[in-house]
Parts: C-alpha cells; structure tokens; sequence
C-alpha cells in the first residue's frame, strides 16, 4: 500500500459512509476503507479528528489561465480548498480548445475536465472593462465545428456550455440554447445551461432542458430568480427537477443572492450540486473557492452530509464519471481532509450581502492520485 490516511471521520455519502475509519491508496487508486486497516504503507498520515471526503469536485470553474480574460490558474485555488478535479465550465470552445488541453489541461497536476462552449470562441471577452457575449454573435456558432472537437476530445470533454440572456446572447435570445441542444443530441452529451438577465426568461430556459443537463446559477437573484415573491419556487423549475434535470449552484460574481438561497432552501429546494463558477471577477472575492462555498451552506444551516454529497457524489453523477466522488475500492485515489475552525466569520455573497458565521471549513490536507499532494 502506498498511503494510509488513519483514523479521520470519513464521510462518503455515495456509500452512506459516514464513521472512524483509515483510508488505503495503492497503483493511485483507493485500496481500502476500513475500521482498521492492519498492514503498514509505504505512507502514513494521523488524520484523526480530521474529516476525510472523497475529492472535491467543482462542478463549475474557469481555469484555461493565460488563454482566456476570465481563466484563473486551478494549482493556487486547489493548495487552499481541496478541490481535486475542476470541471471547466466552457471557457474554450471549438477554436481555442486544443490550446487548453495542451497548455493548461495535460501539464496540470490536476484534474481538469470540461465542457465545451458552443461557441467557436469560447468566453473571450469577460473582464471588468470588456465585457461581450460569446453567445450574441450567430457567427459564432457552428455546430459541426462543435461536435467535431467534442468527439476529438471525449476523454475530456463531459457536455455542452451555452450561456443565454440579455448579457451573454443579448439578440440571439433563446437561440444558442436550441443549438445548444442538436449539438448534445448529436453527441449524447448533456448541456450546462447559464442564464442571466431576461430575455430570455427561466421558463424558456428550463423547458428546453432534458433529464441529465444542468441549470447552474440556480440560486441567482432576481430577476430570473427560482423563487416566487410569495416564497414559492416557480412551476417550472419544479417541473424541470421532476423530469431529472439537474441544479447547479454556480455562485459566480453575481449569480448567488443570500435572500433567494434562504428562501429555496425553507421551501424543500436544495441545489443538487454546489460549485463555485470561480473566475477572474470573483477568485479575490466574493467566491474565493468551493471551500468557501461550502462554509456558506454550512453557516446557512445544510446538514454535512447533504454538502458533502453536494461537492461529490451529485456532480460526479452529472458528468457521468461514477470514477470520481467515492472512496470505493478501486475508485480514483483522489481525497480531500478538513477541518473545521472556530471563530468570527464574515461571508457575502453576489450582492454583497453579509452572512457571519462562527465557524468554517479549512483545509488539512488532499491526496492527487493516490498519494499526499503537494509532496512539501
């Protein structure tokens, strides 16, 4: 064996783990979970008192660094929240594609998946004193070039990114959204759906979703909120989540409001996935990581359980990679250790909204690949 993690409380809810138990990696893979694990390893960690999860997963990211104005490097942001696997939520598209995986994806220490933009540009024009939807411009849009470097990339590649709305479609509307959908038919691939300022509205966006495609910024204030002014969560989203499409928190620069996440959360409607949309605008803040994310819910009152499944087992199953978000045998050996800090906390989110808190999640350590990472 080549690592033991001994004695933490290891919470893995794609297995209803949740007790005392030590962790065994061996050929960068998960050997064993057990009470006691008796043989020794080449590597040992005491993680005793310490929560050990199944390897963060952040299910919305934009990491394509030095490709692209919104790109932010994943090495940085993983060393302070855990995250081992960053599913990039279509930064790059069909024509700068190959330069991310090349660049950034394979040199990476990480895990980095992606979806593919519609658009053959990617997010190219995202900062504070540039600001262009990649999705306002038909030209933009082919769907024979997006099929083809999805099918060129399909050990990477886990779905289709369209952004829709005022901000990121503006004329085009509703239309890349129905592209968007012949294009993941054609390939069998689910879509991540972004949605901002109206037109076009919620109701537009979710009727189009399929069972498996994810709606991120589910949590995003008004307008084009989930929630109701009477409390309630709208029909439609309702009727989306009971045919199996799937909620994405993307907390993002402006897409999270602490009001419509307390009020969705009172009336039964939980994000499946939580995940950061961590970026250029917001890595300094408010969004910071997916560990401050989580200490978010966790201060909002979400059971550790829920959270835990929320950063793991729920967006593996969205990208269909049943490899990742479990510590079972055989699984990737990829696990994230923390611990929880007492104090006086302050979080915000999207609108600058404060939330204190007297208690957060801090990292203790990660394993990349079956073993401790970074090795100093």
């Amino acid at each position: 064996m080549d690592l033991i993690l001994r004695g933490g409380r290891v919470i893995d809810p794609a297995r209803g783990i949740d007790g005392t138990h030590d962790v065994g990696f061996a050929g960068g893979r998960v050997a064993t979970v057990a009470p006691r694990i008796a043989e020794k390893a080449k590597a040992e960690r005491d993680v005793a008192g310490l929560l050990v999860l199944p390897g963060l997963i952040d299910l919305h990211t934009h990491v394509y660094w030095g490709g692209t104005s919104i790109g932010v490097e994943a090495e940085p942001i993983a060393r302070r929240s855990g995250t081992t696997t960053f599913v990039d939520a279509g930064t790059a598209g069909p024509g700068n594609f190959p330069g991310f995986r090349r660049h950034v994806i394979e040199p990476s220490p990480l895990r980095i998946l992606a979806y593919l933009n519609l658009s053959f540009a990617g997010i190219f024009a995202f900062s504070r004193t540039v600001m262009v939807g990649e999705s306002s411009d038909i030209r933009l849009l082919d769907l024979g070039e997006c099929v083809r470097v999805a099918r060129e990339n399909r050990d990477l590649v886990v779905g289709i990114k369209v952004r829709v709305g005022r901000v990121t479609s503006n004329t085009t509307g509703i239309m890349p959204l129905d592209m968007a959908v012949e294009v993941a038919d054609e390939l069998g691939l689910p879509i991540m759906a972004h949605i901002d300022q109206p037109p076009p509205s919620r109701k537009e966006v979710l009727e189009r979703l399929r069972p498996g495609d994810v709606l991120t910024h589910c949590y995003r204030p008004f307008p084009n909120s989930l929630l109701r002014a009477d409390g309630a969560v709208r029909e439609e989203a309702l009727q989306a989540r009971e045919r199996g499409v799937i909620f994405d928190l993307g907390h993002g620069a402006g897409s999270f409001g602490f009001h419509a996440c307390r009020g969705l959360l009172a009336a039964g409607f939980r994000p499946d996935v939580i995940s950061s949309d961590v970026h250029v605008l917001n890595v300094d803040g408010p969004v910071f990581d997916l560990l401050t994310t989580m200490s978010k819910f966790l201060a909002l009152g979400m059971d550790l359980a829920t959270l835990v499944e929320a950063v793991t087992a729920a967006p593996a199953r969205a990208i269909g990679r049943p490899s990742l978000g479990s510590l079972a045998p055989g699984s990737e050996g990829d696990a994230t250790i923390v611990d929880f800090e007492s104090g006086a906390f302050e979080f915000r989110d999207a609108l600058g909204e404060r939330l204190d808190a007297d208690r957060r999640l801090k990292l203790a350590g990660m394993v990349v690949g079956g073993k401790w990472w970074p090795d100093a």
